[in-house]
């Protein structure tokens, strides 16, 4: 059985978390735990002020905060992806060695929370102690992963740019598509996550507090006035 992660450090990863999110949740200690965990895998030290290590977490919210905190990872520093799978889970990678593990938790740490927090009926307090209490063992579930995108492409290069050859915006990173021997955007080779309301067929100006931006769409419906 593993031991329990550092009720020092962890307290002190809780108290930025809670302070940053307004309270603290069962969901902010299983980000933290995971991040704590995962790191110990990979023998990395939290948190980092490099880049060598990329998490990917399977949701937003309170969950991806307790990472954040952990890490020091963050989106800013295209050290921390959101993939949407609505999972509480992550993967942590070591880009250095491309080692990867993936942690998420146990089935049924809604009951074993319980008995870590005796004499606490409500379930949400028992979660929240609970999590906090339990060896990461009992916590945790841990697989070694490979990612179906290589590391390289999804960090990229820095400097590199080309022009969507539909809509013509600037795509970094080396996100376009090509499509039919065009270089395009996910949006204009019909991966976007967005839709254009009205077809455009010439730019319009739209007022936004005070000042002026062209819009591609000549009618503008639906927006408050």
């Amino acid at each position: 059985m593993s031991e329990p992660v550092s009720m020092i450090d962890l307290q002190a990863i809780l108290q930025v978390s809670a302070a940053r999110h307004k309270h603290l949740c069962p969901r902010q200690v299983l980000g933290a735990r995971i991040a704590l965990a995962g790191a110990a895998v990979l023998r990395l030290e939290l948190p980092r002020t490099d880049k060598r290590l990329l998490v990917i977490v399977e949701t937003d919210g309170c969950f991806a905060d307790g990472v954040e905190v952990a890490t020091a990872c963050t989106v800013g520093h295209r050290t921390l992806r959101v993939e949407d799978y609505g999972k509480i889970a992550a993967t942590l990678i070591d880009v250095k060695s491309n080692h990867a593990v993936r942690i998420a938790p146990q089935l049924d740490i809604r009951e074993r929370a319980h008995a870590y927090a005796p004499g606490e009926k409500r379930h949400y307090f028992a979660q929240l102690q609970g999590y906090q209490r339990m060896p990461t063992a009992e916590l945790l579930t841990m697989q070694v992963v490979t990612l179906t995108t290589p590391v390289e492409a999804l960090v990229s290069r820095p400097g590199v740019r080309v022009n969507c050859a539909q809509c013509g915006e600037e795509i970094i990173n080396e996100r376009e598509r090509c499509v039919a021997g065009q270089l395009l955007c996910c949006s204009c080779a019909g991966n976007g996550y967005y839709q254009i309301a009205v077809p455009s067929t010439a730019s319009s100006l739209v007022s936004v507090d005070g000042e002026f931006c062209r819009s591609g769409a000549l009618e503008l419906t639906g927006l408050p006035t």
